[in-house]
């Protein structure tokens, strides 16, 4: 004969949800006080000088040496942006829409050769082959981002290697100082960042999807446009935002490889500070570019950025 379980076995026991709760909170106050240091890094090192940078970009310069007027908040150095030089040029905006082309097409130069090498080493490789492939993409990254943008100096220069297989494929024109030595530039320095998350989106992909597609007659590009890419789109998300947020405001490629004909908008921001010392219009370009690299990263965050 079955009993009928005791009423006071259908009660939550209010002593153990207490504990459990004040565990919970206890875990979360360590956990605060672990992350601490770190967060007073961020804070100071971080937070402090763009809350300095932001503000600064609506003050005034007093004199050309660089002092403030502290006199009231002013829009002039946004508007400035937007300012027509006395030659009749825009030439902020000149600058930023070259900015914001060179990080388009580094983007799209770094999708279409990243792609192709992921997908191998997510399918086609062995795991020795998997790790040695892996090893090579990371190992741009042992060495010293300007060291490296200086080696592509030395080759592309009118000595350098690579002005000499031009010459003699007829291409007369120099490479160095110009939009296409940056891509190439930008394109080098960043492409690891776009490879790394596609191979993990590929990676850890159910291919079997892709075998269930064959086997209903799907062909090859019909199986990668329906299951491959719209599984590996968190991929593309995540690494074309990696690559397009510091190709925007590159400041050591273009430099180095650009020269004064190819300015781009991080070589702009970085003069008006050291050599017009105009840090309120400097601020200013920086707020803006702060603001639309935290435009990209939301959509980064919102569109792919949880799923990958």
């Amino acid at each position: 004969m079955a009993f009928p379980p005791p009423d006071d076995l259908d009660v939550a026991d209010p002593t153990s949800e207490a504990l459990e709760d004040a565990a919970a909170r206890s875990r979360a106050r360590e956990g605060f006080r672990l992350a601490l240091p770190a967060y007073g890094y961020l804070v100071v090192f971080f937070a402090v000088p763009l809350v300095i940078v932001a503000v600064v970009a609506f003050f005034g310069r007093r004199s050309p040496r660089g002092s403030l007027e502290f006199g009231g908040f002013t829009l002039e150095n946004f508007a400035r942006i937007f300012a027509q030089t006395p030659d009749g040029d825009f030439l902020v905006l000149q600058i930023t829409a070259r900015s914001f082309w060179f990080a388009i097409l580094t983007t799209l130069i770094c999708l279409l050769m990243a792609y192709p090498l992921a997908y191998f080493m997510a399918t086609r490789s062995s795991q020795r082959l998997r790790a040695i492939l892996l090893v090579l993409v990371m190992i741009p990254f042992w060495s010293n981002f300007l060291v490296r943008t200086y080696a592509w100096r030395v080759l592309l220069s009118p000595d350098g290697i690579v002005e000499r297989i031009t010459s003699v494929v007829g291409f007369a024109e120099p490479l160095i100082f110009t939009s296409t030595a940056i891509i190439i530039g930008l394109v080098y320095g960043y492409l690891p960042f776009m490879v790394l998350p596609l191979y993990a989106a590929l990676e850890r992909m159910d291919w079997r999807l892709v075998e269930a597609a064959r086997d209903l007659y799907a062909g090859g590009w019909d199986s990668f446009w329906r299951i491959t890419w719209p599984i590996s789109r968190p991929g593309v998300i995540a690494g074309s935002i990696l690559v397009f947020i510091p190709s925007i405001g590159a400041y050591v490629t273009p430099e180095i490889l650009g020269g004064a004909r190819e300015t781009m908008l991080g070589s702009f921001i970085v003069r008006q500070f050291l050599s017009a010392r105009d840090f309120p219009f400097g601020s200013a370009l920086s707020v803006v570019v702060m603001v639309v690299m935290l435009g990209a990263t939301l959509v980064y965050f919102r569109t792919g950025g949880r799923n990958l």
